[in-house]
């Protein structure tokens, strides 16, 4: 009888669901320590959850799977061969773990927590824009991955100098957003349960205002924005349905003709099915969507124009920085030939053709010229004699 497991490896890590062999020793049950063996190396964690087998759920656990190696990997999450593979990759073993394996699991936890005391003193005192989320160690003690959050890039080639002096093993610094810092500690919603993405979101869909605005929702940014300061994930869930609707639903605000005389689409409801129209000279009427095409409305067709410049894809600009101790040196190396210099004058906010058209503006403004002033100023009237000056006759 197999049993299919969910075991998470560390205290703010993904679960990783795995196959159980039930008939050559006990069931596992949740919070025993079990280790398993896999592509990506040997693991000891606790059991989050546990169930029969079923073969149904074979394709999305290992969905799941792949999504979370993905997230723990450096990997690019969009290369389609890598995630083609680890779809089709089997499901790993799980099996109950010894005591020796516990106590080394044990141990890598409070190796980690000492990590994360000892790099945020580092940070600390290197006065480095940083936040460091997490330490995980592996089983074997072959590496320490360090997440932290940034809003800039970050020189922290001396942090990587202390790091590796202390633990002499494989150092890797990774740069993570701010949705997977939620996903990593977990919150609470507004809705007032735990944050989606800690619960069974392995992968953030793309949110956009539009979606909000196409829900006829308040553009108030406390109301749409989640704990992390983003989009609210769950906008995403209902959009197909609201893409179904507009589809079908005639535009707002456009004037259709119909068989019962010329209509002005007002509101709609996606919920009732319905719009509102006004026809000319009477008073709204509302119906559904099947009510509406029998009218057989139409519209004389305007060519759309394309305004705005195609948007390109956003790169990944996340820093993950691996280093050994037999390496550190060339590390450092490829950082300081990365990182850009900070002696080097900045450069100037405004734009080189904004400034040129400055200049030029400012030479085509005319100077002030002494004789165009005194063109343009109002003649004076004369000014009398000086009763002191002599009269001709006297200088004669």
């Amino acid at each position: 009888m197999k049993q299919t497991v969910g075991i998470r490896f560390s205290k703010y890590g993904q679960v990783l669901a795995c196959i159980h062999d039930a008939e050559s020793e006990a069931p596992l049950a949740v919070g025993e320590y079990a280790f398993v063996t896999s592509d990506h190396g040997q693991h000891c964690g606790h059991v989050a959850w546990q169930r029969p087998w079923d073969d149904e759920l074979e394709a999305s656990l290992k969905a799941a799977n792949a999504a979370v190696h993905r997230m723990s990997s450096s990997l690019d999450a969009e290369d389609s061969t890598e995630e083609g593979a680890e779809h089709n990759a089997p499901m790993p073993v799980a099996r109950r773990a010894t005591d020796e394996e516990r106590m080394a699991a044990d141990g890598n936890a409070l190796l980690s927590r000492e990590a994360h005391l000892f790099c945020r003193q580092c940070i600390a005192d290197r006065k480095l824009d940083m936040k460091l989320v997490d330490v995980e160690v592996l089983f074997d003690r072959s590496k320490m991955i360090f997440f932290f959050t940034a809003p800039t890039r970050i020189d922290f080639r001396d942090l990587v100098k202390d790091l590796v002096r202390q633990y002499r093993t494989r150092i890797e610094l990774r740069q993570i957003g701010v949705r997977h810092e939620t996903q990593m500690l977990g919150a609470l919603g507004n809705c007032g349960m735990v944050c989606c993405c800690r619960r069974y979101l392995h992968k953030f869909a793309p949110v956009t205002i539009k979606m909000a605005k196409e829900q006829n929702l308040f553009l108030n940014p406390a109301k749409i924005s989640g704990i992390c300061g983003r989009l609210l994930c769950c906008l995403s869930y209902e959009q197909e349905n609201y893409d179904t609707f507009h589809r079908s639903c005639p535009k707002l605000g456009k004037r259709y003709q119909t068989a019962d005389g010329p209509m002005r689409v007002l509101r709609s409801n996606m919920f009732r099915n319905t719009v509102v129209v006004l026809p000319d000279g009477g008073q709204e009427l509302e119906m559904t969507l099947e009510e509406w095409q029998a009218l057989k409305p139409s519209r004389a067709e305007t060519p759309s124009v394309q305004t705005g410049k195609e948007q390109k894809p956003q790169q990944n600009n996340m820093m993950v920085v691996s280093a050994a101790p037999e390496t550190l040196d060339d590390v450092l190396a490829e950082l300081a030939a990365i990182e850009p210099d900070a002696d080097a004058s900045p450069v100037p906010s405004r734009d080189v053709a904004m400034l040129d058209s400055e200049e030029a503006q400012h030479k085509k403004k005319p100077r002030h010229h002494p004789d165009n002033h005194d063109k343009n100023r109002r003649p004076r009237p004369a000014r009398e004699k000086s009763r002191h000056t002599a009269p001709d006759d006297d200088l004669r």
